[in-house]
């Protein structure tokens, strides 16, 4: 499918943006963490506080996303650059609620992974029994199910759970993390997935050791110690080396 480059048409920024988004789609696909073509990672458009996002075309698959076939919608989920591809309407619902409770939140990332359904559907949760998990727990809140994300009123109930938290478990449904750029988002969601994963294995296994809160409490100065006080932006151009080594059309 030929899809024209809007390079030379968008603001050097809203390239960028474009590509740092595109390549996020990439790395969700290449770390096995897509549901076919659903979930979405939404980017805020530069210099915009909640009015408009970039967001995937809704039926490619997430190895197919290039910086020039993502959708700009509004609040209202009106296309505002024409595009062939529509957009998932419950992406958009989630996306746009929280992109509008949290002028921080230049990137929100969502996953259906077997993993992170499997803890979101656990009454205890995210349990603290791995370094990974006490980086999540720092910053986690929850929101129950309420079935398939089409209905606005579901969206002030979601906005209220996440509050400022940076984890986000939506009971019996997936993980979303939020971040202040697509690579902050990004790095977090790793640390989820990776918790989860952790946890579903050590839970097959004899009891478990939990971390002391304390410990929990801290983690938030030993984070930025480990990323050089840099965060996401602190693994991802090594992430996009590795992307370019694969596959580089991202970046059309």
């Amino acid at each position: 499918m030929h899809i024209p480059s809007l390079k030379e048409v968008v603001s050097a920024d809203e390239w960028q943006l474009r590509c740092d988004l595109a390549a996020c789609y990439r790395l969700v696909a290449t770390y096995g963490w897509t549901d076919l073509v659903f979930t979405h990672i939404s980017a805020r458009m530069p210099g915009q506080t909640h009015h408009s996002f970039l967001i995937n075309p809704y039926g490619l698959m997430f190895e197919e996303v290039t910086a020039s076939s993502l959708v700009v919608v509004d609040r209202h989920g009106n296309k505002l650059r024409e595009s062939p591809f529509p957009v998932n309407p419950a992406g958009f619902v989630i996306h746009s609620a929280v992109h509008a409770a949290r002028a921080d939140a230049q990137c929100v990332l969502h996953t259906h992974t077997r993993a992170g359904v499997a803890v979101s559907a656990q009454a205890g949760g995210v349990l603290p029994i791995s370094q990974q998990s006490t980086f999540v727990l720092n910053s986690l809140a929850y929101h129950d199910y309420e079935g398939v994300a089409l209905r606005e009123d579901e969206r002030p109930r979601l906005q209220a759970d996440l509050g400022q938290a940076t984890y986000l478990m939506l009971r019996n449904h997936g993980l979303l993390t939020v971040g202040r750029s697509v690579a902050d988002a990004f790095l977090a969601m790793y640390l989820f997935e990776t918790t989860c994963q952790i946890q579903l294995a050590a839970q097959a296994g004899g009891p478990l050791t939990r971390i002391p809160q304390p410990i929990i409490d801290g983690v938030g100065e030993v984070m930025k110690v480990q990323t050089a006080g840099q965060g996401g932006a602190f693994v991802w151009p090594a992430l996009l080396r590795k992307l370019d080594r694969l596959d580089a059309s991202y970046k059309s």
